[in-house]
């Protein structure tokens, strides 16, 4: 679950288990490289590799609940710099991410639009 919740709890039977299968792009741009490094510094501890969320930690963002049309760009920048409270997942609230800026967060963003759009999510 996300640190510090306090929505639903999640119903945990395998903690830490990728949620999704997520296929990998063959390359990417030079952006979403600089934006894996920075989503393996401040994002995989919750997310998982590749975005495939975790069991009981956080949702996968390689889910088509997250393609552009439902949660645009700006939705990710303001769940960073503000948090937001559970409202598709049972994983809990999200807290803000400290020490991102609205560059660092566009950079992962570009990281996983690409890995959206290598699983089908447009």
């Amino acid at each position: 679950m996300y640190p510090r919740s306090k929505a639903v709890e999640p119903v945990a039977s395998n903690t830490g288990v990728a949620l999704v299968s997520v296929t990998l792009p063959q390359s990417l741009s030079e952006n979403a490289r600089i934006g894996a490094r920075v989503y393996e510094a401040k994002c995989l501890v919750c997310h998982g590799p590749n975005a495939e969320g975790q069991d009981g930690v956080a949702p996968p963002l390689v889910h088509k609940i997250y393609e552009p049309s439902h949660h645009g760009d700006e939705a990710f920048q303001r769940a960073v710099s503000q948090g937001v409270r559970a409202h598709h997942w049972r994983f809990g609230d999200m807290p803000p991410v400290q020490g991102l800026s609205r560059a660092d967060v566009a950079m992962i963003i570009s990281y996983v639009r690409e890995l959206q759009i290598a699983n089908g999510i447009r």
